[in-house]
């Protein structure tokens, strides 16, 4: 399943791992992106804190961890090819990989629909 925050992050849970990117609606806000920063690889991370700082031609953002847990895996192939994202932010462009400290933590995230009407509100 699925699982959206309110600052347009998505995660999607896989097993034991939370694998975590930007929404489409995020990256078409962003626009182009010319840099991603994956800087959190082997990192414990806590919900709310940055893994990524990704760059585009309008702004630089910093991407948050949605859930606690480490890092276990960063998608390198955007360090080459940024551009990955803004064509597939919920596919091929994920950030990175969480593997979970409390799978639990999930249902605290936003729904589709909920996301959904977050955005159509925006």
């Amino acid at each position: 399943m699925t699982y959206y925050t309110q600052d347009h992050e998505w995660v999607r849970h896989e097993g034991d791992l939370a694998v975590v990117g930007i929404t489409q609606h995020a990256a078409e806000a962003l626009g182009d992106l010319v840099f991603i920063d994956l800087h959190a690889d082997g990192k414990q991370v806590s919900a709310g804190d940055a893994v990524a700082v990704v760059e585009s031609v309008k702004a630089a953002s910093d991407i948050y961890a949605p859930v606690a847990g480490q890092v276990v895996e960063v998608n390198t192939a955007l360090s080459d090819d940024p551009a990955v994202v803004s064509a597939d932010p919920e596919g091929a462009g994920w950030l990175v990989k969480i593997r979970l400290d409390d799978p639990a933590s999930l249902s605290e995230l936003l729904d589709r629909a909920a996301y959904d009407a977050l955005v159509a509100g925006a």
